[in-house]
């Protein structure tokens, strides 16, 4: 058995939600934010037989898709840099970062 986590961003969370459903994956799904854009993130919880790893994998990849978005960074409030506007600029964004553990124990009560 394995544990996976995936981290998707919020917009493809609904489709992948559905796509678990669809598939007889169960999952448990969490609101969480991520560090650099400070945008909603959504973290999926799922505990799968070994041999479904590669399914659900397979799921989040053709389900999250990557995206450009652009985004303007934070104004420094360092007096000594310039004082300028900073300009929005283009970030990737989307797509899943998905961690797969070994479970050494798995109980239901």
């Amino acid at each position: 058995m394995k544990l996976v986590l995936a981290i998707v961003q919020d917009k493809d969370s609904g489709r992948l939600s559905n796509e678990f459903v669809d598939a007889g994956v169960r999952a448990t799904k969490l609101s969480t934010t991520g560090g650099f854009l400070k945008a909603g993130n959504t973290t999926f919880i799922v505990g799968i037989e070994d041999e479904r790893v590669q399914e659900v994998l397979n799921i989040i990849k053709d389900t999250c898709q990557a995206r450009e978005q652009f985004m303007t960074p934070p104004i420094s409030l360092d007096v000594s840099m310039d004082t300028h506007m900073p300009y929005p600029i283009e970030v990737q964004v989307g797509g899943a970062t998905v961690f797969v553990m070994p479970v050494d124990q798995f109980h239901q009560f």
